[in-house]
């Protein structure tokens, strides 16, 4: 008997959030899972002018909302911003839970539900979802399982997660092993598989530009349980077999990996996470109104580039929004 789902939140409970400025949120109080009790927060960044259109950020693995720029950008088109810290990361997170820790992606059907109620029910009629990473190939999953949703209205994937980043051999045989394994023992841990020097180019403690917290995003992943591999496999596996999304989607990947153990400037000019060919293949495979474009020195989260490339990221994101919905315009 499937769960009975809260009823979404009054737009009273919103309080500050931890960005300040304009920046609000409010707690989501979910179902019970197997960890116990369990909760999701939507933070919220309304722009100036009176508008009815929105977008709705998910986050990726080892990852919590704090791209300002992303918002206030949004906020300057006339969107309404919104973003999911998801059950078990970032400010959703509780003492009794292991980070990240779902057994299927479909557990996030529960927060982005009452995140696109919540935003419905505050006037907005024409919604993006935009999701980076993990969040990229969530929101896909999302969308091929909900054809007929009158919640959201396209897709922007940044850099989406379609492919685990392996040899031919490890993806083909490794990892549906493992996802056969973690369909029996889901709390077994695996590493991660992350390279540390992706969070040095991104901190400002080290090589980056960017402050965050760096115990809800941590340079160093710790293990992940083979209920998550299974999770994210088969959600890989959805988008990659005859996937079909009936609303525009948009998406967006670095023109090159790189695969390194030290410290390279090259790090902050490309994709550091994942194959940039295996993000444009599963993506053109996709069936629908699909575009996808390559960003030139773009890292992994395109929009915590370069100046110079996120500004590009940014007018590609806009321009097709602009092209896709222009009674929305």
């Amino acid at each position: 008997m499937p769960q009975k789902e809260h009823c979404p939140n009054s737009t009273t409970d919103y309080s500050p959030d931890i960005l300040g400025g304009n920046f609000e949120k409010q707690t989501l109080k979910l179902n019970n899972d197997y960890e116990g009790a369990a909760i999701a927060t939507l933070v919220r960044s309304k722009c100036d002018r009176p508008s009815d259109k929105a977008v709705l950020y998910i986050h990726g693995f080892n990852d919590y909302f704090f791209q300002e720029e992303l918002a206030k950008e949004f906020n300057n088109q006339d969107y309404h911003f919104y973003a999911l810290d998801l059950r078990k990361y970032g400010r959703s997170y509780l003492q009794h839970q292991k980070l990240n820790n779902v057994r299927s992606l479909k557990e996030y059907d529960e927060e982005i539900n009452l995140a696109l109620k919540i935003i419905k029910q505050e006037g907005n009629n024409h919604v993006l979802l935009n999701g980076h990473s993990t969040g990229g190939l969530i929101i896909s999953y999302y969308a091929s399982r909900n054809p007929n949703s009158t919640l959201f209205h396209g897709l922007i994937c940044n850099s989406p997660f379609y492919e685990y980043n392996l040899s031919f051999f490890e993806r083909k045989f490794g990892i549906p092993l493992l996802s056969s394994i973690g369909k029996r023992f889901p709390k077994s841990l695996v590493p991660a598989g992350f390279s540390e020097m992706y969070g040095y180019s991104l901190h400002q403690d080290n090589y980056g530009e960017w402050n965050y917290s760096l115990i809800w995003k941590p340079n160093h992943i710790a293990k992940v349980n083979l209920g998550f591999i299974r999770a994210i496999h088969q959600a890989q596996i959805n988008v990659q077999s005859n996937c079909i999304i009936n609303i525009p989607i948009l998406v967006l990947h670095s023109d090159k990996s790189i695969y390194v153990k030290k410290w390279t400037d090259k790090l902050r000019s490309a994709d550091a996470v994942l194959n940039v060919e295996h993000i444009a293949e599963f993506a053109n495979a996709i069936k629908g109104n699909v575009k996808v474009t390559e960003i030139k020195d773009g890292m992994h989260d395109l929009v915590l580039s370069k100046k110079e490339v996120r500004e590009q990221v940014y007018k590609t994101m806009f321009d097709w929004i602009k092209s896709q919905f222009k009674n929305e315009n």
